[in-house]
């Protein structure tokens, strides 16, 4: 049965030229009033850490990530917050309290910093993102934030727009870049590696950023896995319908050939352990 297709109903604008109109690729994706306001890119890539984020020395119900999700770091300014494009937390419950899902994560109740944050860089973000602004501002940059106040391990920078991967790493108490033989990197204290990868997310082919394992093989998103465990069923599947039919090919050939010997139904049926029935027949 074809699927069936609902009309789209279309927006009319009379007495408009839409030729002269700007296109999406004309316009910002960010409001001038709140930088840094996520597109449909910055949700997606965020899915994707998110489903492929997996360190292996911590259980699936203590790891915590985020996208856009309020970052309160501050109890002395405890209405100061930083929303990462995203970031994960190990360590502490999914949930919050064990039972909620979060509204923000809160330092001072959570007590745990994030080991690692991200940020998708956007026009109007990139000075912030990548400590470009002057420090001693009021409230402080996220570089200064994610550096002095928190001093989160990792630190990723991406650039969606050029495939730009930046790694930066907390020496002491100040950000030092690593240099990138290659799109990837290994994250020790995770036991995960980040970098690019090339494929298909949500129908759309680009370059996109997830996490490998120690094997160097990109962690499956869930999709991902329950496909790979259906084909590999289907493998078994075939593999072993394979065996029986090798199996009953060889049997009929022993069969044969013992009756061509000269061996009676009976007697061919006894040397092979098969009923007589499968000999007679």
């Amino acid at each position: 049965m074809s699927p069936t297709k609902t009309p789209i109903e279309q927006v009319d604008f009379p007495g408009l030229a839409l030729e002269n109109l700007p296109t999406m690729y004309d316009l910002p994706s960010e409001s001038l009033e709140e930088p840094g306001l996520p597109d449909q890119y910055h949700g997606w890539q965020g899915e994707l850490c998110s489903a492929t984020f997996c360190p292996p020395t911590h259980p699936p119900d203590r790891i915590m990530v985020a996208s856009d999700l309020n970052l309160y770091y501050d109890p002395y300014h405890p209405k100061w917050y930083k929303r990462p494009d995203w970031y994960g937390v190990v360590g502490v419950p999914r949930f919050y309290q064990e039972r909620e899902l979060r509204l923000s994560y809160v330092i001072w109740q959570e007590r745990v910093i994030p080991m690692v944050a991200i940020e998708l860089l956007s026009p109007g973000t990139s000075g912030e993102d990548l400590g470009e602004t002057p420090p001693g501002g009021s409230p402080p940059s996220k570089w200064e934030v994610y550096e002095q106040i928190l001093g989160i391990p990792y630190y990723i920078v991406f650039n969606g727009y050029t495939n730009q991967l930046r790694v930066f790493w907390l020496k002491g108490n100040r950000y030092q870049e690593q240099k990138l033989r290659e799109p990837r990197i290994w994250l020790p204290r995770l036991e995960l590696g980040i970098g690019l990868w090339k494929g298909k997310y949500r129908e759309m082919s680009r370059q996109w950023l997830r996490w490998y394992d120690a094997q160097g093989n990109w962690t499956p998103t869930p999709t991902e896995a329950a496909q790979q465990q259906a084909e590999s069923a289907q493998q078994q599947a075939e593999a072993a319908q394979q065996r029986a039919e090798a199996a009953e090919r060889a049997q009929k050939e022993a069969i044969s050939k013992l009756l061509g010997m000269g061996l009676s139904a009976q007697q061919v049926a006894e040397a092979l352990g098969v009923p007589i029935e499968e000999v007679s027949g």
